[in-house]
């Protein structure tokens, strides 16, 4: 993406992987040189691209952690 920069601190882990080879993964990701935060996204086998995706603080993804943990799956 033109004009961002990023740089990924930490790969936690896969949730899913496409026939393509891209990966929607957790990462801790630092955007513009402001503070990392946790990112799920799709990225290119390599990490040179990205599709759209969501980043969240400690205690975003805390609460979202405490709903996930609510559902019946």
């Amino acid at each position: 993406m033109a004009g961002i920069e990023y740089e990924i601190m930490e790969e936690i882990g896969v949730i899913s992987e496409s026939k393509s080879g891209w990966k929607k993964e957790l990462n801790i990701v630092r955007w513009n040189n402001n503070e990392p935060k946790f990112d799920i996204r799709d990225w290119s086998p390599d990490h040179s691209k990205m599709g759209k995706g969501m980043t969240f603080s400690a205690n975003d993804l805390s609460s979202l952690k405490d709903l996930l943990n609510k559902l019946d799956l």
